[in-house]
C-alpha cells in the first residue's frame, strides 16, 4: 500500500457553515413574529380576565352589600372580607378608579402602550 495518500479532511468547509448560518436565520426570522403575537394574545387575555375578576366582584359586592356603586379600591385587598386579591399588572396597566354601577356594562383599562382593552358584561 502507498502510505503516502492522504485521508479525507475532516470537518466542515465554509460554505456548509455559512449554509446551516442562512437556514438558522431564516428559521429565527419566521419564528420571532409569531412568538410575539402570541405573546400579545396572552397579555390581552390576562387583561380581559383581570377585568372580569373585577366585573363579577363588583356584582357580588353590590348584591351583598345593596348598593348601586363600588369602586374598584372596595373591592381589592389580601382581607378575607375583599372579594378579589390585588391585581397584578401585565405589563404596567392601571386598575385604579375604575367605577362599576347597576347600569354599568363595561369596563376599560388602558395598558401602558396605550391600547385599552374593554370587556363588556351583564349586570
Amino acid at each position: 500500500m502507498n502510505k503516502n495518500l492522504k485521508s479525507p479532511a475532516k470537518g466542515f468547509t465554509l460554505v456548509e457553515i455559512m449554509i446551516v448560518v442562512v437556514i438558522i436565520g431564516l428559521l429565527a426570522a419566521m419564528a420571532i413574529p409569531a412568538f410575539s403575537k402570541v405573546r400579545a394574545s396572552a397579555r390581552q387575555k390576562a387583561i380581559t380576565n383581570n377585568l372580569r375578576q373585577i366585573g363579577s366582584a363588583a356584582q357580588q359586592y353590590m348584591l351583598e352589600q345593596g348598593v348601586s356603586q363600588v369602586l374598584e379600591s372596595q373591592l381589592e385587598g389580601v382581607a378575607t372580607t375583599n372579594y378579589i386579591r390585588p391585581i397584578a399588572t401585565v405589563i404596567g396597566e392601571a386598575y385604579s378608579g375604575i367605577t362599576i354601577s347597576t347600569n354599568t356594562t363595561q369596563l376599560s383599562v388602558t395598558e401602558a402602550d396605550g391600547n385599552t382593552t374593554v370587556v363588556t358584561f351583564n349586570l
